[in-house]
């Protein structure tokens, strides 16, 4: 089989159901958005510890499944969990309580973890905004916002842990 097949040559594609939509649509938006902040994931998993890069790997495992949720809404398999957001929030604590934080502005970039795991929670935050205009016009799995949003703030947190260590060995 082909990978490519000519069928979204004129600016339609298929949402897993088998609908076809204009690829300039708000769903098709929010995919590649959160494809995006999946491969950002990806780059930061290269330079960090096996630890960290189990938990991420984990986490792009429920981005597959949010997705699947955008593309197919109705189908209830594809639905966050809420233990999944009780587990991020875990791991969220895990990592604050780790370190003293800052109380000032962040300048992004003090080492190549952070920097790279900063690019992947910008991309988070604009996967949120996007959620929120599909939201505005099609059923969407509210968990699944939810998990988004705390996915940005683990990624924020652990970013910081990422600066708080480079600092503490230099």
């Amino acid at each position: 089989m082909r990978l490519y097949t000519g069928t979204g040559d004129e600016g339609m594609t298929s949402l897993m159901n088998g609908v076809r939509i204009s690829k300039s649509e708000e769903r098709i938006e929010l995919l590649g958005t959160i494809d995006e902040l999946s491969s950002y994931i990806g780059l930061a998993k290269v330079v960090l510890k096996e630890e960290q890069k189990q938990e991420l790997s984990s986490i792009q495992k429920i981005l597959i499944t949010i997705m699947a949720g955008v593309a197919d809404a109705k189908n209830k398999e594809f639905q966050v969990k809420e233990e999944q957001i009780t587990l991020i929030e875990k791991q969220i604590d895990n990592v604050e309580n780790k370190f003293p934080r800052q109380k000032e502005f962040v300048l992004y970039g003090e080492c190549e973890e952070s920097a790279r795991l900063d690019v992947a929670r910008s991309v988070a935050r604009r996967a949120e905004r996007c959620f929120k205009r599909v939201e505005l016009k099609y059923d969407v799995d509210l968990r699944a916002m939810q998990y988004m949003n705390r996915l940005s703030d683990y990624l924020y947190i652990l970013a910081r842990y990422e600066d708080y260590k480079m600092r503490k060995n230099a």
